[in-house]
């Protein structure tokens, strides 16, 4: 049995996305490892996320700066008539690396396991329409959530409620350059690169 204080961590790194009971252990015995100093950079790190990193009001990327957007949205040499819907930030890293997409993006944050709607309710899709009816030179959605089964949900419903509430705007998906139930933020540049010139 473990000790609270090394238990109550183990509890909290279980919480992070695929970290299981054992990883989350491998990470506590990691950190008791660590010297004062380290251990005192870590926690400053931490609190500087919460205090210094803050979401674009656009499409809700984290960055820093003391403007109310992120340096993409800011961007005036971005092309603004197409914007590429995405789950995750990490999704957004993936696109950008590739470097062979210039336009704009907007960050679902997350997706949904079925297409009811009260499943659909954490994810950012009020904003989305709002997006979509205020940026008048839209004329391209993309809409590149993950080919998993729930990306694959999110992507219908999207495209179902688009078409219908914004008729002139075109919807279009990624090509199927990805492996089903892959992820965006794992596949290769070539994949990626791929997958958007391949959209429909």
């Amino acid at each position: 049995m473990f000790s609270p204080t090394i238990q109550k961590l183990i509890e909290i790194f279980s919480k992070f996305p695929t970290v299981g009971p054992r990883t989350a252990t491998r990470f506590v015995f990691y950190l008791l490892k660590l010297s004062q100093e380290e251990i005192d950079k870590m926690t400053s790190a931490i609190s500087k996320l919460k205090e210094s990193v803050k979401q674009c009001k656009l499409c809700f990327n984290n960055f820093e700066g003391e403007n109310d957007l992120c340096s993409i949205c800011s961007n005036q040499n971005r092309d603004k008539s197409i914007l590429c819907v995405l789950e995750k930030e990490s999704d957004l890293e993936s696109l950008e690396n590739v470097k062979r997409y210039n336009g704009l993006y907007f960050i679902l944050g997350g997706t949904a396991s079925s297409l009811k709607k009260n499943d659909m309710k954490g994810l950012r899709i009020e904003e989305l329409e709002e997006r979509i009816k205020n940026q008048q030179e839209i004329n391209e959605v993309i809409i590149a959530t993950n080919p998993t089964a729930e990306g694959e949900a999110v992507g219908i419903y999207l495209t179902k409620l688009l078409k219908k509430n914004s008729p002139n705007t075109k919807i279009t998906q990624l090509g199927r350059g990805l492996p089903l139930g892959g992820e965006l933020e794992y596949a290769d540049e070539e994949t990626i690169s791929s997958a958007l010139e391949s959209r429909r």
